[in-house]
């Protein structure tokens, strides 16, 4: 809320300021809201006066309107829309990952969550050739396993080593070093991870539920607050830098044995999208998982995919046409 202050706006001096009070007038919501004819004669004063102070007042503290189409073309000529190489999640995604929103992979453990984030880094990285900044919470991630999976890809060592040189990794394991990651992120630190090749497109914290979940215990007013910053901070990046912010959370059961996104209602809110991965038994060889949508802005929920975890280290996955960055 802003508080009324003397000199803030032509007419709103000392004498008016202190009748204002005396009527429990003290913000400019306060007084926009005021029935004015009903406060003129409350506080003694000209109705034209009062009137003339509350233009003034609406015009520098309200949002100036926009249509409907302003902000649909708006959306349009900022909006990329990376694929993940995967065709199947792709498909369950409407296209892929969509930048200035979080998308989220929730999932137990060994469900295929991390294999989703080290794929889509790579396809990122090396067909879109766009920077990657991943945040792992986890020690899950390493050189070798990122490494392996260009191999596949290409066997130019210039062209694995360009493409790993894509992928900024960030090791944190505290709640605390996490934000201080995304506030540096967002002071500055994305545009210097652009210098040198591709502009960043896509942020990963794998996981944020591992940082985040041992704080909502006996001191859950404390940890919402801290989970409510790194969706603050999250949300920011995603719209001010326009990147695509992929999450991993875990799960957990709901009242009727039921399986649930976990961290609760406070962060449901917070992912544009959600997915449910969950492992399946092993068919021709092959490590399934069936990935379903659970929420979603742009298609049916409940929709299911079964996602081939070891596409992103299939050769011939190269010559996918899927591969290519589609316009916005």
């Amino acid at each position: 809320m802003v508080v009324l202050r003397e000199g803030m706006c032509p007419g709103l001096e000392e004498d008016l300021l202190r009748e204002l009070r005396a009527a429990d007038i003290r913000t400019v919501e306060d007084l926009v809201s005021s029935d004015i004819e009903e406060l003129a004669r409350r506080c003694s004063v000209s109705y034209k006066a009062l009137f003339a102070v509350r233009r003034v007042l609406l015009a520098q503290h309200t949002a100036f309107p926009v249509s409907g189409a302003d902000l649909y073309q708006e959306l349009l000529n900022s909006t990329a829309i990376l694929s993940t190489g995967n065709p199947s999640l792709d498909k369950l995604l409407d296209s892929g990952l969509y930048t200035g929103e979080i998308t989220e992979l929730c999932g137990g453990p060994a469900s295929g969550k991390s294999q989703v984030c080290f794929g889509v880094s790579i396809n990122i990285s090396f067909h879109l050739k766009q920077s990657v900044i991943y945040v792992d919470t986890t020690g899950g991630l390493t050189a070798g396993r990122m490494l392996q999976m260009l191999r596949t890809e290409t066997s130019s060592t210039r062209e694995q080593t360009e493409a790993l040189q894509r992928i900024h990794i960030f090791r944190v394991f505290e709640v605390y070093p996490l934000l201080d990651c995304l506030h540096s992120l967002r002071g500055g630190l994305l545009q210097q991870a652009s210098v040198g090749g591709g502009s960043v497109k896509a942020l990963i914290v794998d996981s944020v539920s591992a940082i985040i979940a041992p704080l909502l215990g006996s001191k859950q007013s404390e940890g919402i607050s801290l989970m409510v910053q790194v969706a603050g901070v999250l949300k920011t990046l995603a719209k001010d830098f326009n990147v695509a912010v992929l999450v991993t959370n875990h799960v957990s059961r709901g009242v009727g044995g039921e399986v649930q996104p976990g961290l609760g209602a406070s962060w449901s809110h917070i992912p544009r999208t959600r997915v449910l991965l969950e492992r399946v038994e092993r068919v021709e060889g092959r490590s399934l998982c069936r990935a379903t949508l659970v929420k979603s802005s742009r298609q049916p929920c409940l929709l299911s995919e079964d996602l081939d975890l070891e596409w992103w280290s299939r050769s011939e996955a190269s010559s996918s046409g899927k591969r290519k960055l589609p316009d916005s």
